[in-house]
């Protein structure tokens, strides 16, 4: 049989240089043409399987592809050929010997052994697949020049709000609802920073202190931020949303370390303390909020006793409800700077509150799919809340429970567990297609029916700290992607633009300017 198909082989390949050779010496310099038409007449009547095996038998070895392989199978498939009447091309693949599985295309990530806050190296996954430095920092410079500064109608999610006292301000809008979220003021002041933009810095955050905090010792949000207002500056609802103050203390740390210390609302380094100090240990107060109009008592943001960030600390809702967290407020990674850097009191608290949630971390995310719901128990069990029975299910807030424990493990590689739990999720994606959609229950079945690029941008930042292959497809989704525009680009815009510095190692921890060595003061910890 090899023999036979030995044959076969020589007598094609000498019937096609004998061709090539005739119309060398009987045609101008368009022969080359003529030849390759010949090789197409060869290849035309090429339906037998056995014949395909055949040519692939006789083919040269293509290194670093498989028989089966996307480049391999281009070179030898037969140019035109036409499947047989009445067979689809199911069944027409079905005929040809099993192709092996292509190997992978591109080699494990292996996150580092030791985390960046320790080694001021950040890993550039985009450079990593081969994009050009200067092509990945026009591609951020894009985005934030489109999001912060873009056109009014369809780009920008900040706009300028005036003057006052303390210099300009701004505010970051959900376009979608029309109105400014604590949650969007932080992450605006978190990217400035990282991007070294003061002037929005200090505007947003002069916005922030303006209309959003409440000064008023009496006031039940005292030392908070309301987490919904109008752009007018009125509140809507004056309960914080913590993840929000998680942010703000993060980012005033951040700014005080690269622009030094200003006065006033300025000093930021006294703002990120006072509100470290309020986050955990501010006593219960009780008052009116929303202008009088509901009586409420609310409490420190985290609980004491499991050591966790709470969903709300407004006791009225745990009579509904029970004291409960949010998975994607979790954020261990910043925790661990706050027992570093933050009130001396407090930073064995803030320890052992990075631990707690790298453990909550695995309780709380589905075994086999990966995926958090939006809210959790502290015992990590979903929470239906009684305003809407959905929040058990992966929907908009628990996108970012993955970049999260990636970020942790980028920045402290002190728990294993981190890289299995982002190769999970994306193993899960993976299965879904690469048009998955936004939101799953739990067990993984969609729950709508269109995608999100903020979510496609939080499993980019799951490459962070995974093994698998695979994940260098999520970071090249998010490279192919351009930051939003239209009515809901508020969301999407502020996790792909975090997705973007993330992923290009820009996204980093800065230290104050003063201090030794990374590895020397993680050393004196």
């Amino acid at each position: 049989m090899i023999r036979r198909i030995t044959e076969i082989c020589e007598h094609n390949i000498r019937e096609l240089v004998n061709d090539v050779h005739a119309e060398r010496a009987s045609q101008d310099a368009s022969s080359p043409t003529r030849a390759l038409m010949n090789l197409r007449m060869l290849t035309f009547p090429v339906v037998s399987s056995w014949f395909a095996f055949t040519v692939i038998a006789c083919a040269p070895s293509n290194q670093g592809n498989q028989v089966g392989s996307p480049g391999q199978a281009s070179a030898v498939s037969p140019a035109g050929s036409v499947a047989p009447p009445d067979t689809s091309s199911q069944s027409g693949a079905a005929q040809a010997p099993p192709a092996a599985e292509p190997a992978p295309q591109r080699p494990p990530l292996r996150p580092a052994a030791k985390g960046a806050y320790s080694t001021g190296e950040y890993r550039n996954l985009f450079a990593e697949l081969g994009h050009k430095p200067a092509d990945i920092d026009a591609k951020i410079a894009k985005a934030y020049e489109q999001l912060f500064h873009g056109e009014p109608k369809e780009q920008a999610v900040l706009f300028a709000a005036g003057k006052n006292a303390d210099g300009p301000k701004a505010y970051i809008m959900d376009i979608g609802n029309g109105d400014v979220r604590s949650e969007g003021m932080s992450y605006g002041m978190m990217i400035a920073v990282q991007v070294d933009r003061k002037d929005d810095f200090d505007a947003l955050w002069n916005w922030a202190k303006s209309h959003m905090v409440h000064a008023e010792p009496r006031h039940p949000g005292f030392g908070y931020f309301s987490w919904q207002m109008r752009p007018d500056g009125t509140a809507i609802d004056e309960s914080p949303a913590p993840d929000a103050e998680e942010y703000f203390a993060t980012a005033l740390l951040f700014a005080s370390h690269r622009w030094g210390n200003g006065k006033g609302i300025y000093d930021y380094r006294k703002e990120a303390l006072n509100l470290l100090g309020a986050m955990k240990n501010r006593k219960s107060i009780t008052g009116t909020v929303n202008a009088g109009k509901r009586k409420a008592t609310l409490l420190s943001l985290f609980n004491a006793e499991h050591k966790m960030v709470r969903f709300t600390p407004d006791s009225d809702n745990f009579a509904k409800n029970g004291d409960h967290t949010d998975p994607s407020y979790h954020l261990p990674a910043f925790y661990e700077l706050w027992a570093l850097w933050g009130p001396e009191a407090d930073r064995a608290f803030w320890a052992e509150a990075a631990k707690v949630s790298r453990d909550y971390f695995v309780k709380t995310t589905h075994p086999k799919t990966g995926l958090a719901p939006d809210y959790a128990n502290f015992d990590g069990t979903p929470k239906a809340a009684s305003w809407d029975a959905g929040t058990a299910n992966f929907r908009y807030d628990a996108f970012r429970t993955a970049m999260n424990w990636s970020v942790d493990a980028a920045w402290w590689a002190k728990d294993p567990r981190e890289t299995e739990l982002s190769d999970r999720i994306l193993a899960f994606f993976e299965s879904q297609g690469p048009k998955y959609k936004a939101n799953f229950t739990l067990e993984g079945k969609p729950i709508v029916e269109h995608d999100s690029l903020g979510l496609v941008s939080m499993n980019g930042v799951a490459a962070l700290a995974a093994t698998h292959p695979r994940a260098w497809n999520f970071v090249e989704d998010v490279y192919q992607r351009e930051a939003p525009t239209g009515k809901w680009r508020y969301y999407d815009g502020m996790l792909y633009t975090m997705s973007l510095l993330h992923l290009s190692g820009k996204f980093r921890v800065i230290m104050p300017p003063a201090q030794p060595a990374a590895s020397a003061a993680a050393g004196k910890r």
